[in-house]
């Protein structure tokens, strides 16, 4: 077995005690020797709904907590638009655990090396249904290059879990106009959601 293979073999017989303190102490692709600390995630570890963005920035890597400041207030918001509130029902991640430097993009070694922390945020979530956000978090869930116009409007699925596409509440904060895009997308979740229920 490759060390790559036995690292992701390893990641995914982790608890959440486990994977927590591997997160914390991981230094597999160089990003955790420039940030403050790592961004696990936040949430209901038996919530329903997987909220997953790109990578944390400024705030997020002074926090340690995904979505605050601006984009997270709108993230708030937009929760709450469809009965939902953070920490309650919704855990909140991110594809990468350690913010880029700069808030740079995600470099793709990056993704590659952080995945198996999210794969297996997902395998112990058990979550009913992923809302992707953002252009990096879509392509690293559904490994696709593809844009996310095209993706939106439909289900999509990662390890088995249906998924919804939309935009980055950080994008929606600089392009307004496709706030409208959003909220269909969300209302789109919340269909899914009460129709993954029925059929439970």
């Amino acid at each position: 077995m490759t060390p790559s293979l036995a690292r992701e073999a390893r990641i995914a017989a982790m608890d959440w005690a486990a994977l927590k303190a591997a997160v914390g102490t991981c230094t597999a692709c160089g990003l955790r020797a420039g940030c403050t600390q790592t961004v696990f995630g936040v949430g209901d570890e038996q919530a329903d709904w997987l909220l997953v963005g790109e990578a944390p920035g400024q705030d997020e890597d002074r926090q340690g907590e995904p979505f605050v400041g601006q984009a997270g207030k709108l993230l708030d918001g937009m929760l709450a638009s469809i009965q939902l509130k953070r920490g309650e029902n919704v855990y909140i991640a991110n594809v990468l655990k350690c913010r880029p430097p700069g808030n740079r993009n995600p470099a793709p070694e990056e993704v590659a090396k952080c995945a198996p922390h999210l794969l297996r945020q997902v395998a112990l979530l058990r979550p009913k249904l992923i809302l992707a956000m953002g252009r990096f978090a879509v392509q690293a869930l559904l490994n696709t290059e593809a844009s996310i116009a095209s993706l939106r409007g439909r289900q999509h699925q990662y390890a088995g879990v249906p998924l919804i596409v939309t935009y980055h509440p950080a994008y929606l904060l600089r392009t307004l106009p496709d706030k409208a895009k959003a909220w269909q997308d969300l209302l789109l979740a919340k269909r899914s959601m009460v129709s993954l229920k029925k059929d439970a």
